[in-house]
């Protein structure tokens, strides 16, 4: 019988602390006390990390929000004007962890501030704006939006700080299964060419690795096995050089080079979930119907 249990259970699975979520063991975390200044902490890091994976120059410091603002009212063009909304959602980003800051400051010397204070009211607006402005911000790969990871500020703001850690949870299972969607429709795609049939053993490899990463703290000691073992495994995979026979056929070798090219496709795809531990549904989709249609020219091209 195949063990489902409960999401949130915990278990030590050979010796690592690992919680259930959505038909994934995760390595877990003790859950920090819920305090501003534990908050304070959250929204810094997932605010440098949302920075960090999405498409440069949009990370405006606070102090800039209002000239931001004036520049995106004033924009017409629409691909200038979205531009000009991701920087814009930087800034009030950037103008939130300042107030937020203030806040912890003031909470550190004995002032008590009240979640109905006019700071905390504008901090939170200001999360919401950026939310809403996120929708705008691309990946850095420029190929979507990345919601998911743009809202974490606000969630470290406005959840209950284990409440975050259980949505962190099931976002690590959701990108987790879509690398694992992505590496068997990959593989599925490429196996009938006799060329690709040695990356297969490194996908597998790559996938596992990255679910490894994507787990992991980089605070955690284990990070400094998690990682490079993740790095090899990709370089594994975009240095394989297929092998043909010397009486390969022309077209045959052609195919093989698309697999190829899409085996590398699917490389930079499991990164970038790896790296933002959060779902792309749209880049998945998109490289899902990619894998389809490659499979299909190769069924057509055998019959």
């Amino acid at each position: 019988m195949v063990d489902h249990p409960e999401n949130g259970t915990r278990r030590n699975l050979d010796g690592k602390e690992c919680v259930y979520y959505d038909g994934y063991w995760i390595r877990n975390y003790p859950v920090p006390k819920d305090t501003l200044a534990v908050r304070k902490i959250q929204i810094e890091i997932l605010t440098k990390r949302a920075f960090h994976h999405t498409e440069s120059g949009i990370n405006t410091p606070g102090e800039r929000l209002e000239v931001a603002r004036a520049a995106y009212d004033r924009e017409s063009d629409p691909a200038r004007k979205r531009v000009n909304g991701a920087m814009l959602a930087g800034a009030l980003f950037n103008r939130a962890t300042d107030i937020f800051n203030t806040i912890v400051e003031l909470e550190s010397k004995g002032v008590e501030v009240s979640p109905a204070n006019e700071l905390m009211m504008q901090c939170e607006a200001c999360f919401r704006q950026a939310l809403e402005l996120g929708k705008q911000v691309k990946h850095y790969s420029g190929e979507e939006g990345i919601d998911e990871l743009w809202g974490e500020p606000l969630k470290a703001f406005t959840q209950p700080v284990g409440q975050m850690f259980e949505s962190r949870y099931r976002k690590i299972a959701q990108t987790m299964a879509d690398i694992d969607r992505i590496t068997a429709c990959l593989i599925e795609s490429i196996r009938p060419e006799p060329a690709l049939n040695d990356v297969v053993r490194k996908l597998h490899l790559l996938a596992s690795s990255a679910k490894l990463s994507i787990e992991t703290m980089k605070t955690d000691d284990a990070f400094f096995i998690v990682w490079p073992a993740f790095i090899a495994a990709r370089e594994a995979v975009e240095s394989f050089e297929p092998k043909f026979p010397s009486d390969e056929n022309i077209g045959i070798g052609q195919r093989a080079l698309e697999g190829l090219r899409l085996v590398g496709a699917g490389a930079a795809l499991i990164t970038y979930l790896s790296e933002a531990r959060v779902p792309m549904p749209k880049s998945t989709d998109g490289f899902i119907h990619q894998c389809e249609f490659y499979k299909k020219g190769a069924l057509r091209s055998a019959g």
